[in-house]
């Protein structure tokens, strides 16, 4: 791996939403750990030191719902598993329990694998150009290389080389170039939802094992607020024998949100774990089934 200085993140206003999400992770915090004692707008805008109008108008600009009407999606998932632990888990947004609109949508991916060859050198020959951006869900290390994008990764502020690090690891023979001019165009397409175009598809490239792209191909096909469990998973790619293996390459994903491992559940409907955190999970979740409401 070439030698890398402390990469440089660019704090910018061109996603708004990513302003918020230090506020919004608390609040999702409060909410999920607290959802049986159903807080208040003030309380929970209390927690944060702001002013409950402050808050709501925040979190509705961040997650296309209220903070209210989030708490209430963590009610009633609880109450699906509590009274009916076998409900079919391509209910719509299984983990905020909100019932979507009949347009569901992705983000028009199309996508190549590497060779096996390719991926059994760890990376040797591959350049790989990277970029922290604000994002929806803290910041967002964007990983490039002439094929189309191959890593996304999370983490908060401070948290930036810790994340270079565990990505660069997947691929220790490859190079390494901070270069935000290559990654900026890939994290307007990504986070914004008026750049999901069927006509101009976002190229990703997929460089794992054979096992793991055809775990990575699967979760491809899971819609938009939708959820399937690790054990379906496994059905689906003709290894209903391997759930765990199937658990671990969910977890080994190197391209976050984008193929979207964050819908991947337990076979109760329970979120299991999450590479970049279980809050993120739940926001990134939330986040989703905002935008389904405001389709």
């Amino acid at each position: 791996m070439n030698a890398m200085t402390q990469p440089q993140t660019v704090l910018t206003d061109e996603i708004t939403a990513g302003a918020d999400y230090e506020i919004v992770r608390r609040v999702i915090e409060d909410i999920s750990e607290n959802y049986r004692d159903q807080p208040s707008l003030e309380e929970l805008a209390a927690s944060v030191g702001m002013e409950p109008t402050a808050l709501q108008k925040l979190f509705t600009r961040w997650a296309g719902l209220s903070p209210k009407g989030f708490l209430q999606a963590v009610t009633l998932d609880h109450a699906r598993r509590l009274l009916a632990s076998d409900l079919p888990l391509l209910d719509t947004a299984y983990e905020v329990g909100l019932s979507g609109p009949g347009r569901l949508h992705d983000l028009f991916v199309t996508h190549e694998a590497m060779s096996p060859g390719e991926y059994k050198t760890k990376g040797a020959g591959l350049t790989l150009r990277y970029g922290f951006h604000v994002c929806p869900f803290g910041l967002a290390l964007v990983m490039v290389t002439e094929r189309g994008l191959a890593g996304l990764a999370f983490c908060d502020p401070g948290g930036e080389r810790a994340a270079l690090e565990d990505m660069t690891g997947r691929w220790p023979n490859a190079s390494y170039i901070e270069d935000m001019s290559a990654t900026v165009p890939y994290a307007a397409r990504i986070f914004d939802p008026a750049n999901w175009r069927a006509d101009k598809p976002l190229r990703v490239v997929l460089i794992g094992t054979d096992f793991q792209v055809s775990v990575w191909n699967a979760l491809l096909k899971i819609p938009m607020g939708k959820a399937l469990a690790y054990s379906d998973i496994a059905t689906r790619i003709g290894r209903p024998d391997a759930p765990r293996a199937v658990g671990a390459a969910v977890g080994a994903n190197p391209i976050s949100f984008v193929v979207p491992c964050h819908r991947a559940v337990g076979k109760s409907g329970a979120l299991t774990g999450y590479h970049w955190g279980l809050t993120r999970k739940r926001a990134i979740l939330g986040w989703e089934a905002g935008q389904l409401c405001t389709d």
